[in-house]
């Protein structure tokens, strides 16, 4: 299933209290119950402005909709079309 980059902007993400962490994870988490296990949470990065999420879903759709159904920005969304690491360089 493929793999999504999505960046939020959120002004002040880094600077949001861990309670305002806690409620905006439990709401994500409500609505991807609603939604059904075809789409995952995998994890977020917050910075001082934005927040980038990893999704895993069928398509941009479903993770459109679980941004409009939480009232989560969404300012970009792109598939991952492949990963690399220090390995990589291993060939």
């Amino acid at each position: 299933m493929p793999k999504y980059l999505i960046e939020r902007e959120i002004p002040a993400a880094g600077k949001l209290a861990k309670a305002d962490l806690i409620g905006i994870s439990q709401k994500s988490c409500g609505v991807l119950n609603e939604m059904g296990p075809k789409i995952q949470w995998v994890e977020s990065f917050v910075t001082d402005d934005k927040v980038y999420c990893i999704y895993i879903a069928p398509d941009e759709r479903a993770v459109r909709q679980h941004a409009e159904s939480g009232g989560f920005p969404a300012n970009r969304i792109s598939e991952v079309r492949t990963i690399i690491d220090p390995t990589t360089a291993e060939g």
